[in-house]
């Protein structure tokens, strides 16, 4: 029987990688930088030498290894191509397992790396013993991942679990990222409450210790529980955008639970807290009851996912 998998989550700064055991127990894990010059030509290959540096080091025989599982930035297919390319990382269009593996000489899967996030949640994180799951990662962005039956929802194009780029408000004159206006990133990610924030303090001149300072995420749910009223105001217009945009999800992929994970994260159940009444005020009667939890495996979940696409084949 075969005892290892590894797990690779790449970023546009470093490439996570994680050594498995045949249970799902990460045995080591380290990062190596993601080197971009020449259109990161040279990512796939400094990965396949780092593995194969930690088999010899660990004194792992090739035969020992299912495989490879693979966590990319970008819209990847059922292929493992990347349909669209990587932009922060230089790369075009080409197929993650058929360049790696080739590389290593070990099987190789890939998929989007929000959705292997989701898939390492519902496997060892904040979702485990569900099957049914939406992972909503709340950082700079707002990205998602979705779990129908214990496998990746991943799209006619891997585009599958967007949900950040939902349109929740008609009334937004600023372009997001995407290009489209009123996405539910633009409100709902660390920089869209941010954004929520100045607009509010520009309303009024309420006193709020958001005025003193640099203005976050952070420093917005910080306020929050100590209770200032301006950030509270914030918090319940931020929860009220996502608490739309995730009934509207629950209302097609119907999942059991919700894992909310992300640098925002990091506030705690408070956030739950003006989340789930938003939810439940919109969502279809019989998506009331989906349960929500925060994410529990922070960084490593995007390594997780990856090796369980390995080990739960």
């Amino acid at each position: 029987m075969k005892k290892y998998a590894y797990g690779v989550d790449i970023g546009g700064t470093s490439v996570k990688i994680g050594l498995f055991d045949k249970d799902g127990c990460v045995l080591d894990k380290w990062e190596i930088p993601t080197n971009k010059e020449n259109g990161g030509d040279s990512v796939l290959p400094d990965i396949a030498e780092s593995i194969q540096a930690k088999m010899k080091e660990k004194g792992i025989d090739a035969d020992d290894v299912e495989g490879v599982g693979v966590g990319a930035p970008g819209a990847v297919d059922g292929e493992g191509t990347l349909v669209s390319g990587a932009v922060n990382i230089g790369w075009g269009v080409f197929n993650i397992p058929k360049v790696l593996g080739g590389y290593l000489n070990l099987p190789v899967e890939a998929a989007n790396d929000a959705n292997i996030a989701a898939f390492g949640e519902m496997w060892q994180g904040g979702g485990k013993g569900y099957s049914n799951l939406v992972a909503v990662t709340l950082g700079t962005g707002v990205g998602g991942g979705i779990i129908v039956d214990g496998k990746i929802l991943i799209g006619a194009n891997g585009a599958g679990g967007e949900i950040g780029h939902i349109h929740i408000e008609d009334n937004e004159t600023e372009n997001c990222n995407c290009k489209n206006k009123g996405c539910l990133e633009q409100y709902t990610s660390a920089t869209g409450i941010v954004r929520l924030a100045k607009r509010r303090l520009a309303k009024d001149d309420k006193p709020t210790v958001l005025r003193e300072g640099t203005l976050s995420a952070k420093s917005v749910f910080d306020a929050v529980k100590e209770g200032d009223e301006v950030a509270v105001e914030i918090a319940e217009q931020f929860g009220e955008y996502l608490g739309k945009g995730l009934a509207a999800v629950a209302g097609t992929v119907n999942p059991e639970i919700f894992v909310i994970g992300g640098g925002v994260s990091k506030a705690g159940e408070v956030l739950l807290k003006y989340i789930e009444p938003a939810f439940r005020k919109y969502a279809f009667v019989a998506c009331k009851d989906t349960k929500f939890a925060l994410a529990t495996l922070g960084n490593d979940a995007g390594i997780y996912g990856a090796a369980g696409l390995i080990l739960n084949k």
